[in-house]
Protein backbone atom coordinates (compact mmCIF):
# COMPACT_ATOMS: atom_id res chain seq x y z
CA UNK A 1 0.00 0.00 0.00
CA UNK A 2 3.27 2.51 0.65
CA UNK A 3 3.16 4.78 -2.09
CA UNK A 4 0.58 3.27 -3.82
CA UNK A 5 -1.86 6.98 -4.92
CA UNK A 6 -4.95 7.78 -4.00
CA UNK A 7 -7.47 10.20 -5.15
CA UNK A 8 -9.04 11.78 -2.20
CA UNK A 9 -11.43 14.97 -1.67
CA UNK A 10 -9.58 16.32 1.90
CA UNK A 11 -10.42 19.51 3.75
CA UNK A 12 -8.68 22.17 4.99
CA UNK A 13 -7.94 22.29 7.96
CA UNK A 14 -5.88 25.16 8.96
CA UNK A 15 -4.21 27.87 6.65
CA UNK A 16 -1.36 30.21 7.79
CA UNK A 17 1.29 32.08 5.95
CA UNK A 18 4.76 31.24 6.50
CA UNK A 19 7.18 34.58 6.31
CA UNK A 20 6.83 34.87 2.19
CA UNK A 21 4.94 31.56 1.83
CA UNK A 22 1.41 30.10 2.26
CA UNK A 23 1.21 26.70 3.80
CA UNK A 24 -2.23 24.52 4.06
CA UNK A 25 -2.74 21.68 6.40
CA UNK A 26 -5.52 19.15 4.62
CA UNK A 27 -6.78 16.18 6.23
CA UNK A 28 -6.39 13.34 3.44
CA UNK A 29 -6.00 10.08 5.36
CA UNK A 30 -5.25 7.69 2.44
CA UNK A 31 -2.24 9.82 1.35
CA UNK A 32 -1.34 10.45 4.92
CA UNK A 33 -0.43 6.47 5.30
CA UNK A 34 0.66 5.97 2.41
CA UNK A 35 3.10 9.19 2.10
CA UNK A 36 7.21 8.60 2.40
CA UNK A 37 9.72 11.59 2.48
CA UNK A 38 10.36 12.90 -0.96
CA UNK A 39 6.82 12.11 -2.16
CA UNK A 40 3.95 15.23 -3.59
CA UNK A 41 0.93 15.42 -4.13
CA UNK A 42 -1.27 16.92 -7.11
CA UNK A 43 -4.10 18.96 -6.35
CA UNK A 44 -6.67 20.40 -8.75
CA UNK A 45 -7.41 24.47 -8.79
CA UNK A 46 -9.44 26.78 -9.48
CA UNK A 47 -12.98 24.93 -8.41
CA UNK A 48 -15.14 22.48 -11.13
CA UNK A 49 -16.20 24.97 -13.51
CA UNK A 50 -12.74 26.97 -13.80
CA UNK A 51 -10.60 26.41 -17.17
CA UNK A 52 -6.96 25.59 -14.90
CA UNK A 53 -7.49 22.06 -16.03
CA UNK A 54 -3.84 20.92 -15.19
CA UNK A 55 -3.25 20.38 -11.50
CA UNK A 56 -0.38 21.85 -9.65
CA UNK A 57 1.95 20.09 -7.90
CA UNK A 58 3.19 20.14 -4.07
CA UNK A 59 5.78 18.39 -2.07
CA UNK A 60 4.57 17.19 1.65
CA UNK A 61 5.96 19.45 4.20
CA UNK A 62 4.55 17.52 7.38
CA UNK A 63 2.40 14.51 7.81
CA UNK A 64 0.22 14.08 10.80
CA UNK A 65 -1.88 11.20 11.96
CA UNK A 66 -4.56 13.86 13.30
CA UNK A 67 -8.34 13.22 12.12
CA UNK A 68 -6.68 10.04 10.38
CA UNK A 69 -4.21 11.75 8.40
CA UNK A 70 -3.00 15.21 7.23
CA UNK A 71 -0.66 16.79 4.72
CA UNK A 72 0.41 19.95 5.51
CA UNK A 73 1.45 21.89 1.61
CA UNK A 74 3.92 24.71 1.36
CA UNK A 75 4.18 26.90 -1.58
CA UNK A 76 4.62 30.38 -2.68
CA UNK A 77 2.02 32.27 -5.32
CA UNK A 78 3.34 32.01 -8.61
CA UNK A 79 0.31 32.24 -11.32
CA UNK A 80 -3.81 31.90 -11.25
CA UNK A 81 -3.34 28.45 -9.91
CA UNK A 82 -1.10 28.78 -7.07
CA UNK A 83 -3.58 32.39 -5.99
CA UNK A 84 -6.47 30.24 -5.81
CA UNK A 85 -5.15 28.12 -3.58
CA UNK A 86 -3.75 30.69 -1.14
CA UNK A 87 -6.85 32.02 -1.16
CA UNK A 88 -8.26 28.63 0.49
CA UNK A 89 -9.86 28.56 4.26
CA UNK A 90 -10.37 26.48 6.63
CA UNK A 91 -13.31 23.85 5.55
CA UNK A 92 -12.58 23.93 2.09
CA UNK A 93 -12.22 21.19 0.27
CA UNK A 94 -9.18 19.82 -2.40
CA UNK A 95 -9.17 17.25 -4.96
CA UNK A 96 -5.65 15.77 -3.96
CA UNK A 97 -3.94 12.70 -5.60
CA UNK A 98 -1.00 10.78 -3.76
CA UNK A 99 0.97 9.83 -2.74
CA UNK A 100 2.88 10.73 -6.12
CA UNK A 101 6.81 10.08 -7.24
CA UNK A 102 9.71 8.42 -6.31
CA UNK A 103 10.38 9.43 -2.31
CA UNK A 104 13.99 9.40 -0.74
CA UNK A 105 16.44 6.79 -0.53
CA UNK A 106 17.47 6.72 2.82
CA UNK A 107 20.85 4.93 4.71
CA UNK A 108 20.68 1.56 6.36
CA UNK A 109 23.28 2.52 9.00
CA UNK A 110 23.60 5.24 11.02
CA UNK A 111 25.97 8.35 8.71
CA UNK A 112 26.14 11.69 9.46
CA UNK A 113 23.63 13.79 6.40
CA UNK A 114 23.76 17.15 5.80
CA UNK A 115 20.26 18.69 4.38
CA UNK A 116 20.03 21.76 1.81
CA UNK A 117 17.41 23.28 1.21
CA UNK A 118 16.99 26.65 -0.65
CA UNK A 119 13.92 28.91 -0.41
CA UNK A 120 10.51 26.59 0.06
CA UNK A 121 12.56 23.90 -1.24
CA UNK A 122 13.02 23.12 2.36
CA UNK A 123 10.32 22.17 3.29
CA UNK A 124 10.55 18.59 1.76
CA UNK A 125 13.49 17.97 4.16
CA UNK A 126 12.21 18.07 7.41
CA UNK A 127 9.85 14.51 6.80
CA UNK A 128 13.27 13.21 5.24
CA UNK A 129 15.32 14.84 8.93
CA UNK A 130 12.36 13.07 10.92
CA UNK A 131 13.62 9.70 8.97
CA UNK A 132 17.20 9.89 9.13
CA UNK A 133 16.97 10.40 13.11
CA UNK A 134 15.06 7.02 13.30
CA UNK A 135 17.76 5.12 12.08
CA UNK A 136 20.52 6.85 13.94
CA UNK A 137 21.51 8.94 11.75
CA UNK A 138 23.18 12.68 12.56
CA UNK A 139 21.60 15.47 10.60
CA UNK A 140 22.66 19.47 10.16
CA UNK A 141 20.76 21.99 8.19
CA UNK A 142 21.91 24.29 5.72
CA UNK A 143 18.91 26.69 4.72
CA UNK A 144 18.81 29.98 2.72
CA UNK A 145 16.95 31.76 0.55
CA UNK A 146 17.22 35.65 -0.98
CA UNK A 147 16.43 37.27 2.09
CA UNK A 148 15.07 36.19 5.80
CA UNK A 149 11.64 35.90 5.27
CA UNK A 150 12.54 33.52 2.51
CA UNK A 151 14.48 31.09 4.44
CA UNK A 152 12.06 28.33 5.38
CA UNK A 153 11.99 26.37 8.61
CA UNK A 154 14.80 27.93 10.44
CA UNK A 155 13.56 27.56 14.22
CA UNK A 156 12.70 23.97 13.46
CA UNK A 157 15.50 22.98 11.77
CA UNK A 158 17.25 24.56 14.88
CA UNK A 159 15.40 22.57 17.38
CA UNK A 160 15.58 19.27 15.77
CA UNK A 161 19.52 19.13 14.02
CA UNK A 162 22.97 19.04 15.53
CA UNK A 163 23.43 22.22 13.80
CA UNK A 164 21.75 24.59 11.17
CA UNK A 165 23.68 27.18 9.19
CA UNK A 166 21.14 29.82 7.83
CA UNK A 167 22.38 31.92 4.82
CA UNK A 168 20.27 34.94 3.13
CA UNK A 169 21.70 36.82 -0.17
CA UNK A 170 21.20 39.74 1.71
CA UNK A 171 22.66 39.44 4.52
CA UNK A 172 19.49 39.66 6.85
CA UNK A 173 19.51 36.50 8.07
CA UNK A 174 22.74 33.93 9.07
CA UNK A 175 25.74 34.56 6.46
CA UNK A 176 25.50 36.44 3.57
CA UNK A 177 25.91 34.45 0.79
CA UNK A 178 24.04 31.18 -1.21
CA UNK A 179 24.14 27.87 1.02
CA UNK A 180 26.15 26.48 -2.23
CA UNK A 181 28.73 29.23 -0.48
CA UNK A 182 28.72 27.56 2.94
CA UNK A 183 28.53 24.11 1.89
CA UNK A 184 31.76 23.42 1.70
CA UNK A 185 32.37 24.30 4.82
CA UNK A 186 29.48 22.49 6.43
CA UNK A 187 30.45 19.35 4.83
CA UNK A 188 33.93 19.45 6.36
CA UNK A 189 32.61 20.53 9.65
CA UNK A 190 29.99 17.94 10.45
CA UNK A 191 32.00 15.27 8.41
CA UNK A 192 28.90 14.38 6.30
CA UNK A 193 28.43 11.31 4.71
CA UNK A 194 25.99 12.14 2.20
CA UNK A 195 24.09 15.50 1.10
CA UNK A 196 19.99 15.26 0.79
CA UNK A 197 18.94 18.95 -1.17
CA UNK A 198 15.68 20.55 -2.72
CA UNK A 199 15.73 24.03 -4.47
CA UNK A 200 16.30 25.46 -7.63
CA UNK A 201 17.66 23.87 -10.32
CA UNK A 202 21.14 26.07 -10.30
CA UNK A 203 21.20 25.44 -6.38
CA UNK A 204 21.06 21.69 -6.93
CA UNK A 205 23.66 21.67 -9.51
CA UNK A 206 26.01 23.84 -7.69
CA UNK A 207 25.29 21.19 -4.27
CA UNK A 208 25.68 18.35 -6.44
CA UNK A 209 28.84 19.83 -7.85
CA UNK A 210 30.10 20.55 -3.98
CA UNK A 211 29.01 17.05 -3.04
CA UNK A 212 31.26 15.18 -5.84
CA UNK A 213 34.34 17.38 -5.04
CA UNK A 214 34.31 15.77 -1.24
CA UNK A 215 33.33 12.35 -3.21
CA UNK A 216 30.09 11.62 -0.99
CA UNK A 217 26.15 10.58 -2.20
CA UNK A 218 24.15 13.66 -3.47
CA UNK A 219 20.17 12.84 -3.58
CA UNK A 220 18.38 15.69 -4.88
CA UNK A 221 14.69 16.61 -5.37
CA UNK A 222 14.29 18.31 -8.50
CA UNK A 223 11.86 21.74 -9.38
CA UNK A 224 10.41 21.01 -11.89
CA UNK A 225 6.69 21.99 -13.96
CA UNK A 226 4.79 19.55 -13.63
CA UNK A 227 0.96 19.18 -15.85
CA UNK A 228 -0.29 15.90 -14.61
CA UNK A 229 2.12 14.79 -12.08
CA UNK A 230 1.79 10.88 -13.20
CA UNK A 231 3.80 10.50 -16.26
CA UNK A 232 1.60 11.08 -18.96
CA UNK A 233 2.02 14.37 -20.43
CA UNK A 234 5.60 14.76 -20.57
CA UNK A 235 6.11 18.07 -19.45
CA UNK A 236 8.73 17.78 -17.07
CA UNK A 237 11.30 15.43 -18.43
CA UNK A 238 14.80 16.14 -17.88
CA UNK A 239 18.09 14.34 -19.49
CA UNK A 240 19.38 11.60 -16.94
CA UNK A 241 22.16 8.62 -17.21
CA UNK A 242 21.09 5.74 -16.32
CA UNK A 243 23.42 3.13 -14.97
CA UNK A 244 24.42 1.91 -18.00
CA UNK A 245 26.19 5.14 -18.78
CA UNK A 246 23.10 5.99 -21.77
CA UNK A 247 21.41 9.03 -21.36
CA UNK A 248 17.40 9.39 -21.39
CA UNK A 249 14.99 11.66 -21.07
CA UNK A 250 13.14 10.90 -17.93
CA UNK A 251 9.72 12.52 -16.18
CA UNK A 252 10.68 14.39 -12.91
CA UNK A 253 7.04 13.26 -11.59
CA UNK A 254 7.57 9.47 -12.12
CA UNK A 255 10.88 8.60 -12.25
CA UNK A 256 11.79 11.40 -9.78
CA UNK A 257 11.14 13.68 -8.01
CA UNK A 258 14.15 12.63 -6.03
CA UNK A 259 17.77 11.21 -8.18
CA UNK A 260 21.30 10.78 -7.92
CA UNK A 261 22.67 14.40 -7.71
CA UNK A 262 25.33 12.93 -10.22
CA UNK A 263 23.14 11.55 -12.79
CA UNK A 264 21.57 15.12 -13.88
CA UNK A 265 22.70 16.81 -16.57
CA UNK A 266 22.01 19.69 -15.14
CA UNK A 267 23.73 21.64 -17.96
CA UNK A 268 21.47 20.24 -20.33
CA UNK A 269 18.03 20.65 -18.62
CA UNK A 270 15.80 21.93 -20.94
CA UNK A 271 17.13 20.56 -24.12
CA UNK A 272 17.75 17.16 -25.62
CA UNK A 273 21.27 16.08 -25.83
CA UNK A 274 22.34 14.92 -29.06
CA UNK A 275 23.32 11.81 -27.28
CA UNK A 276 20.13 11.00 -25.47
CA UNK A 277 18.54 8.04 -26.49
CA UNK A 278 16.11 8.51 -29.09
CA UNK A 279 18.06 11.58 -30.29
CA UNK A 280 20.10 11.60 -33.80
CA UNK A 281 23.30 10.65 -31.85
CA UNK A 282 21.51 9.02 -29.24
CA UNK A 283 22.56 5.84 -26.70
CA UNK A 284 26.22 7.03 -26.88
CA UNK A 285 27.64 7.18 -23.20
CA UNK A 286 28.17 10.13 -21.80
CA UNK A 287 32.07 11.24 -20.82
CA UNK A 288 32.04 12.38 -16.90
Amino acid sequence: MAGTPVQVTGTVLTTRRVDAYHALTVVAPGIAERHRPGHFVSVAVGGPRTSMITRRAFTVHDVKPDYGGTVELVFTVRGPGTAWLAERRARDTLDLVGPLGRPFPLPRDPVHCVLVGDEYGAAVLFPVADALMERGCRVDFLLGGASADRVFGAMRARRMAATTTLTTEDGSLGLRGKVTDALPSVIADTRADAVYACGPMDTLRAVTAVAMEFDIPVQVAVEEAMACGIGVCMTCVLPVIGDDGVTRMVRACADGPVFRGERVRFEDVGTIPFDALGAPGGGARHAG
